[in-house]
């Protein structure tokens, strides 16, 4: 394969809201570049980006894949990115190793919720990009207001700088192919074809006014803030092509137009014509800014960091140029467990030139890795490459301790680049293998996971003792399920998970303890007087000892201590710790041969059980602070909403057209929570939470709770 330049490198994330043609558009792209003998397609799993198990079976990316194309002269990296709303942290990810955003916009349904989301992604980014109208050979392309009403809705949302830079030709038999209105040159092509098209100046007569129109438009707002432009269009009323192109290619390259295309990914239509497009006018790696770094203690102390006088540029961010005379440095943004090849990591190349069988440091862990084989990915299947160059995006496998995020480079030159934050996990369940066999299979297999998905958490609750996996929502938790049965043969239950209760006292209690035992020979005997009061939320378990005059030896008070603390973790009301609350015991009795340890920790026992039950024994329950981020339009449904669920709403704020609410809640009012916030704001809405404190639980609620669970059963009665 030939070795491309930086400038020659194209890297492209396609974005947009789940079933907008993503997938298949990327396999169009690739088959229409030759790259692919036939056009693969999602729905019998041959599309080159949707090869994981999972993602064939249910028909929807869950994970970022990447593929390349060779285009005249360039190569094309193309990160294919899921759409459903649960799996946007990836579509996040993706824009880190790339350098534009080709937004697709299903036209049907116009811009849906994830489209808005990942679109506000890139515009934090200061992201270059591009919307894609996709689908337009389906009869309802523009939806019930037809196209123009698409338009004007992107414009609404994001702004008159989404100026269209195509227009489509439509007739008798639908979507028939494009108007270049740079070029002016229309693209007509054969619905199911190879994905070119025929090329002629003639455009159809029904729409060459507005093309005219439209042209004027485009040129007019590619001159806006350039002077030498402003001054040319107003001298000839135009602008040269040759110099509009260059225009259009730094707005966009300095985000001052956001082009809007169409095309058919499914029919193969005006698909070379975005590549074309994505070759002349989307910036390569080289173009864009310095990319911020920290530097490393080498680099550091090199630069005079360590002990220097030169306080001059104290201020200044650091920054690596992408460039192939900087010192080698490559980000991996991404890990993919395979059967054969095992561990495979993606990465972009920061700076420098990676060249095969080369030793680098892994700046994040402070060790070496050997790069073997290196490899650009189509899909699933690697291709070999002797190296890479600054801004290029590959793969290697089998490396042994690099994991995603983790740096790569020179030695001596290390940097570490800040990540995109991950959203906390949405939804939680307990899991327990099925057999033994499998519950040693779990944890390698689940950690193998983890390495390809940064979401998912696998953890011990150390209340309840059940192990936890937490995903984004029930489709991914599910997927996991799936993997770790039909990859590492590992099968579990899923269950949700307990509600980590506690029991507590509100009143005061004077009891005694005492246990007698004569069985033949020496006998058993202990005898407590204590007195129970409850302690302030969070002050856990305290114990006093006033016995004096020796009424009960102090080597047995420490035995009547473990016994209230055993029986306080077995619980009274259903099986609950026991907490905040304080004993005192301040007299009792003993017995010269029949008394020792034990026989006082018995004691203690009762003497806790009967404290319990003149104390106002009560159930406590974990509230919860959550954080809550929607749509203005869906505040009104989520604050009734979370008063249903026995939440007291803090307060709210307003960010932008945003609204996030503060609240706390109960856990057991949100184990699911996830799943009903996506449907009450359509895929819009986010949360967080965290433990705060336990508070009471009302009479009601803790009689259902009770009736549900088993009461303990002290020793003292088996």
């Amino acid at each position: 394969m030939k070795t491309y330049q930086g400038s020659e490198i194209r890297n492209v994330a396609v974005v947009g809201h789940a079933h907008s043609g993503k997938t298949t558009l990327v396999a169009a792209l690739l088959h229409a570049a030759k790259m692919t003998p036939t056009q693969g397609r999602v729905a019998d799993g041959t599309a080159v980006t949707a090869y994981d198990e999972e993602e064939v079976a249910r028909g929807v990316t869950m994970q970022n894949a990447v593929a390349f194309a060779e285009w005249q002269g360039t190569k094309i990296n193309f990160v294919d990115t899921p759409g459903f709303h649960m799996f946007t942290h990836e579509a996040r990810a993706a824009l880190l190793p790339v350098e534009s955003v080709v937004v697709v916009v299903n036209a049907q349904n116009g811009v849906e919720p994830v489209t808005e989301r990942v679109w506000k992604y890139a515009e934090d980014a200061n992201m270059p990009r591009f919307v894609l109208v996709n689908q337009m050979d389906h009869p309802k392309a523009g939806g019930q207001g037809g196209l123009s009403a698409l338009i004007d809705d992107i414009h609404e949302r994001w702004g008159r700088n989404c100026v269209p830079v195509q227009l489509p030709i439509s007739g008798p038999q639908g979507f028939q192919g494009v108007v270049d209105l740079v070029t002016m040159e229309a693209y007509t092509y054969t619905p199911g074809g190879d994905g070119r098209g025929k090329v002629s100046k003639e455009i159809p007569a029904s729409i060459a006014a507005d093309a005219k129109a439209r042209h004027e438009a485009l040129v007019e707002l590619v001159a806006e803030g350039k002077d030498e432009l402003m001054e040319e269009f107003f001298e000839k009323g135009t602008i040269p092509e040759e110099h509009l192109i260059s225009a259009l290619h730094e707005a966009i390259r300095e985000d001052r137009i956001f082009p809007v295309l169409f095309s058919s990914g499914l029919g193969n239509m005006a698909l070379d014509h975005l590549l074309d497009f994505i070759k002349v006018y989307t910036p390569s790696p080289v173009e864009r800014a310095p990319i911020p770094v920290k530097a490393g203690a080498a680099v550091a102390v090199a630069a005079g960091g360590a002990g220097s006088d030169d306080d001059s540029d104290e201020h200044e961010v650091p920054t690596r140029r992408v460039d192939d005379k900087e010192p080698v440095a490559a980000l991996v943004f991404k890990t993919m467990s395979d059967p054969f090849s095992g561990r495979i990591s993606f990465f972009k190349v920061i700076s420098g030139v990676v060249k095969n069988d080369v030793t680098l440091e892994n700046y994040t862990r402070s060790g070496q890795e050997r790069l073997s084989h290196l490899s650009v990915m189509q899909g699933r299947k690697a291709v070999e490459v002797a190296e890479l160059h600054a801004g290029d995006i590959g793969a290697v496998a089998k490396l042994r301790d690099t994991l995603t995020g983790d740096i790569l480079g020179a030695k001596g030159a290390d940097i570490q680049i800040d990540l995109v934050p991950l959203p906390e996990p949405a939804m939680t369940y307990a899991i327990e293998p099925k057999s033994r066999a499998d519950e040693d299979k779990l944890a390698p297999a689940i950690h193998k996971l983890m390495e390809e998905d940064l979401l998912i958490k696998f953890f011990r609750d150390p209340m309840t003792n059940e192990f936890l996996i937490a995903g984004a929502g029930q489709p991914h938790i599910e997927a996991i399920v799936s993997r770790l049965k039909k990859r590492y043969h590992a099968e579990v239950t899923l269950k949700s998970p307990k509600v980590p209760y506690r029991e507590s006292v509100r009143g005061k209690a004077d009891v005694q303890g005492r246990h007698k035992k004569q069985s033949g020979g020496h006998g058993q005997f202990g005898d407590c007087k204590i007195r129970m009061e409850p302690l302030p939320r969070g002050a856990g378990f305290e114990f006093a000892s006033e016995v004096f005059g020796g009424a009960i030896p102090r080597n047995f008070i420490p035995a009547i201590e473990k016994g209230i603390v055993e029986s306080a973790v077995r619980g009274y009301l259903a099986g609950y710790p026991v907490v905040d609350f304080k004993v005192t015991v301040y007299d009792g009795s003993y017995h010269d041969v029949d008394s020792n340890e034990m026989s006082f920790k018995k004691a203690g026992r009762i003497a806790f059980r009967n404290a319990m039950e003149q104390a106002k024994p009560c159930l406590l329950e974990p509230v919860m602070k959550v954080q809550i981020e929607a749509p203005d339009e869906f505040a009104g449904t989520l604050m009734g909403d979370l008063n249903s669920r026995r939440g007291r709403v803090g307060g709210m704020e307003s960010k932008g057209r945003t609204t996030v609410i503060n609240a706390q809640v109960p856990m057991a009012e949100m184990l699911t929570y996830g799943t009903l916030l996506t449907s009450m704001t359509q895929g819009k809405g986010s949360y967080h939470m965290e433990l705060d404190h336990y508070d009471i639980v009302p009479q009601l609620v803790a009689d259902k709770i009770l009736a549900n669970a088993k009461r303990p059963v002290d020793e003292e009665e088996e």
